[in-house]
């Protein structure tokens, strides 16, 4: 079971073998231990040193984000102890072939996924510009296949990507105002809704990856850095189109997600009062000599160090505009929406029988685990149908 605690203010006690989920005298929830698998807390959420104490002693992967959903640690299960898988991860880091097949792989299923996504727009909308994206992705698949570099096959990943989004933005009954993916900060209802969603995604993947008992750091598509979960990102990719960009095309055009919910969060610097006649301009109220319009203490989420490749942000990518964020209800909306569609059941072909979504990511560590065993070749991503 996942739980999401996002009542601010609330604090999680022990009592016997359980946690109480309380603010003030009231109980909000009972939550049993032995049922949860994971617990993400949004905001201001204490937990006693007991509810602590409970949660490690039963393995629960808990995660913490701000108010907005941006991720900021967790308090994970023990490591696994297969030493020998993990030193299987880290030798393969350095075999090029391998890691350029694999690479590839990933980003093949990824470009079949997008090509597939804007296919449906095309028919469903009938917009021939969706279709067109999607014929430039699918021609990138043989260029891809002869891809002799890991950066390379990274190339191809974000010509896929910008096409894809081009595309992409056709799917919307309504015009919700987006052109192109930006993430930091999402400046428009859009990328505020898909920055959330992979958030929450991430972290169903990390806790495939830990079930699956890999370690999260050494990646083959995302290059390896510092406190960055690269294979976690690198198995993710398959499902952003699945799971992610699906379920935001849903939530926009059934009307879910209206433009009232969402609003423009204008740092205190930009808004404070105006100078009286005759009083020079406050000089420091100029929101472009900011060092930055979204610090570190801000809730504008994204994923953590999600870059393929250690760098700057590309220019194209700094827009100087202030966040979009979502009301209170309408992040209750989008939870809710993200666990009915982990939890909606496909027929998923390798284990021959119906899965939830949520099921298939963890299988899908699974096969990886296979790969880097040496028992599976090749690594299969899951296919848009």
């Amino acid at each position: 079971m996942i739980v999401y605690v996002k009542t601010q203010g609330a604090r999680i006690v022990k009592e016997g073998r359980h946690l109480l989920v309380k603010k003030g005298d009231g109980i909000y929830n009972t939550l049993f231990t032995y049922k949860l698998d994971q617990l993400l807390l949004f905001g201001n959420i204490e937990i006693t040193h007991n509810a602590l104490c409970q949660l490690m002693l039963n393995n629960i992967d808990t995660v913490f984000l701000t108010r907005y959903g941006r991720y900021l640690g967790r308090l994970a299960a023990p490591e696994s102890k297969n030493v020998f898988l993990h030193k299987a991860q880290y030798i393969l880091l350095d075999a090029p072939e391998f890691g350029l097949c694999l690479a590839r792989d990933i980003v093949a299923g990824k470009l079949a996924n997008m090509a597939t996504l804007l296919m449906r727009i095309k028919r469903s909308r009938k917009i021939p510009e969706a279709g067109i994206m999607a014929k430039e992705i699918q021609d990138l698949m043989p260029k891809l296949a002869g891809a002799d570099s890991v950066d390379s096959v990274r190339g191809y990943e974000g010509r896929g990507s910008a096409l894809y989004f081009k595309g992409f933005r056709n799917g919307f009954v309504e015009d919700m105002g987006f052109r192109k993916r930006v993430r930091r900060p999402p400046t428009d209802p859009v990328n505020s809704v898909l920055s959330l969603l992979y958030t929450f995604l991430m972290n169903r993947v990390y806790a495939a990856v830990r079930i699956a008992g890999l370690d999260p750091y050494p990646g083959f598509l995302h290059s390896a850095d510092y406190g960055r979960y690269s294979l976690v990102l690198d198995l993710m990719e398959e499902f952003r189109t699945i799971i992610a960009d699906t379920l935001t095309l849903s939530l926009f055009n059934l009307k879910i997600l209206q433009p009232e919910d969402f609003h423009i969060e204008v740092p205190v610097e930009a808004t404070s009062s105006q100078p009286e006649p005759g009083d020079p301009p406050d000089i420091t109220a100029d929101p472009i000599g900011l060092i930055s319009l979204n610090d570190g203490d801000s809730d504008c989420f994204d994923l953590p160090e999600q870059r393929m490749e250690a760098g700057p942000v590309p220019v194209e990518q700094v827009t100087g505009k202030y966040p979009v964020k979502l009301s209170p209800e309408a992040f209750k909306r989008v939870i809710d929406a993200f666990e009915k569609k982990l939890t909606t059941t496909f027929h998923y072909p390798p284990a021959g029988r119906q899965l939830t979504y949520g099921d298939a990511i963890i299988f899908q560590a699974g096969r990886f685990r296979k790969v880097i065993e040496g028992e599976v070749d090749v690594y299969q991503p899951l296919l848009l149908k």
